[in-house]
């Protein structure tokens, strides 16, 4: 396992992240186990999934000599509140592309977080923003900040890979065997193709509308990987789409807490972990399977009034 610097003292993370068994009458009545692998606790800044895809990613720019970071992102991204604090510990500069002109979105704590740990935001129309993955267009916007270290929307990239894989080593070791399945909230798929990329099955739960097109994302960056069996992707449970909810699902995070002791928030790990109990309700899972619902983190976008639950 590459190591950080020991000199970045931010990027420190607390490993291993706990394995915690569920246990309530939805379990017993599916007869499963469930466990919750709590990368949420890994940093306090780089939180859950982050952490993990960006290790290697940022060890790669600090072996290029890049002396700065280039990231993609929307005004509430976890990834680029992330970005921001590892380019802060890690002494690099940090620049931020946000979808939206600038008078179209109010300060929010992630961007005034973001811009405290010094990064340069810029922001550009949604139309813009679409070019996002077009190599001409990295290369155009990557011009104006002196050609720095660009790294995608989410961390997705291969090198985000081993950093996930090395979660799910951790995971087997603390169980002592491989689970049936890890289930994961899916945004840009990057923590399910690692997952996949390890050999594992996985549950992938769209966190946005419209989240067909993740089961080609996460295929085409695990390798193409695409054993029968090996993905199962879950479109019904984004709540209306990226960022979106109601009170059906706040009332599971109010419960889910009350009852665990466990934060969730209601853009990603919220929604898949009420799509997995549906799947446990409708008797989806052979009795005696074992799974391991990951915790991604991005508790910085929890809504106020699920802090003092």
């Amino acid at each position: 396992m590459t190591k950080l610097p020991k000199n970045v003292d931010l990027l420190i993370p607390s490993l291993p992240t706990p394995l915690i068994l569920i246990e309530n009458e939805i379990t017993r009545f599916a007869e499963v186990k469930l466990y919750i692998k709590r990368d949420d606790l890994i940093h306090d800044t780089v939180s859950g999934n982050k952490w993990r895809k960006l290790k290697y990613n940022l060890l790669d720019a600090k072996d290029k000599g890049f002396q700065s970071l280039l990231t993609f992102g929307g005004a509430y991204s976890n990834h680029l509140y992330a970005v921001a604090a590892a380019g802060a510990g890690m002494g690099f500069g940090t620049i931020g592309i946000v979808r939206g002109e600038d008078h179209e979105i109010r300060e929010t704590a992630t961007i005034q977080f973001c811009k405290d740990r010094g990064m340069a935001i810029h922001y550009v129309s949604r139309a813009e923003y679409k070019k996002r993955n077009d190599q001409d267009y990295i290369e155009e916007i990557s011009s104006l900040y002196g050609s720095p270290y660009v790294i995608p929307e989410g961390g997705t990239t291969a090198l985000a890979l081993p950093g996930v894989q090395e979660m799910v080593e951790e995971t087997r070791q603390q169980l002592g065997f491989s689970p049936d399945y890890f289930s994961v909230a899916a945004g840009t798929g990057g923590t399910a193709a690692g997952i996949l990329s390890a050999g594992e099955k996985v549950l992938a739960f769209a966190a946005l509308k419209g989240g067909s097109f993740l089961e080609n994302d996460i295929f085409k960056l695990s390798g193409n990987i695409k054993e029968d069996g090996q993905l199962s992707l879950f479109t019904d449970y984004h709540f209306g789409g990226y960022a979106k909810w109601n009170y059906e699902l706040l009332h599971f995070i109010k419960h889910f807490k009350v009852a665990h002791r466990i934060q969730l928030e209601q853009v990603y790990t919220a929604k898949m972990l009420y799509g997995l109990y549906d799947l446990l309700i409708s008797k989806y899972f052979p009795v005696g399977t074992t799974i391991v619902a990951v915790h991604t983190g991005g508790l910085q976008g929890l809504l106020p009034d699920l802090v003092d639950v």
